[in-house]
């Protein structure tokens, strides 16, 4: 599957609805066929994450962006569903606390940063900084920072800023993939609709979630911001359409599998000495009484 089509080409300005369609899916690929295509993509990741924590070279950082209802956590669920949990963690970003509040606003991802060897997932990230701010400005008037720095580049120079902090990532070994679930407003509509209708979804809703949705053309327009100024040669974004979770999750579990096999990962090489220390250990447990 070519995955050039869901990348936003660094340096460009692109359009959401012009040019990623959320209800794209493959042509050659049937829902059943993906299943198949989806557990082998699982089972090579398991494989690589093995390899990863062994190498203990670079850590992985996966960070999920989207709208309401456009099928985060399901494909958290889906993806990772093979990988050993001792080797992965899963951060979800809600409302900053006081705590949080009374630091820089990317302090609290920062200390969630995955260590060497490890697979580290955002769910919401810093970039809400630059979304759920920038649509409720009033968020951030309540922030802890100098009223100068509340300008009208303000977002321009977070741009600025996340983009350096995540060179500043990628250069000591910490690989990014960022996806963006693009699911269109009709299908949240119907995801929404869902959770209310059904008892064991009724807890993934929130009125709050309808109030949002009339902020839809504000999100957009901040997203494809987000995406023409921070999509990265070092931190690129992917596009992944959300209208059928079963592509979205076999899009993303290819990407993520093709980063890491790009890696070229190995498992540690044992000096001559290391290897004669072996022979001695297996040598004292073949001769146990």
């Amino acid at each position: 599957m070519k995955q050039a089509r869901f990348i936003v080409p660094p340096g460009s300005k692109i359009a959401l609805k012009k040019d990623y369609d959320p209800t794209d899916k493959a042509d050659f690929l049937t829902k059943v066929d993906a299943k198949g295509r989806l557990q082998e993509g699982i089972e090579r990741l398991a494989k690589y994450q093995d390899v990863l924590y062994a190498h203990n070279i670079y850590a992985l950082l996966l960070i999920f962006q989207a709208m309401d209802a456009a099928g985060k956590d399901s494909t958290i669920k889906h993806v990772m569903s093979g990988v050993n949990p001792q080797g992965c963690q899963v951060f979800s970003f809600k409302t900053p606390s006081e705590e949080e509040l009374d630091h820089d606003y990317l302090w609290r991802s920062f200390k969630a940063l995955p260590e060497r060897g490890r697979i580290g997932i955002f769910n919401r990230s810093y970039y809400e900084e630059v979304l759920v701010v920038r649509v409720h400005p009033e968020i951030l008037e309540r922030q802890q920072i100098p009223q100068s720095k509340k300008g009208k580049n303000i977002w321009k120079h977070r741009f600025e800023e996340i983009n350096n902090f995540e060179k500043y990532l990628v250069d000591n070994g910490i690989v990014i993939i960022k996806f963006f679930l693009n699911v269109s407003k009709l299908e949240q509509k119907k995801r929404f609709l869902q959770r209310i209708d059904r008892p064991e979804k009724n807890w993934k809703f929130s009125t709050s979630d309808v109030k949002e949705r009339a902020f839809w053309d504000d999100y957009i327009s901040a997203y494809e911001d987000v995406f023409n100024h921070t999509s990265t040669e070092w931190a690129p974004w992917y596009i992944i359409p959300a209208d059928h979770k079963w592509f979205t999750h076999l899009v993303v579990a290819d990407i993520i599998g093709d980063k890491l096999k790009s890696l070229n990962l190995t498992y540690p090489i044992l000096s001559q000495e290391q290897k004669r220390k072996l022979l001695e250990a297996k040598e004292m447990l073949e001769n146990e009484e």
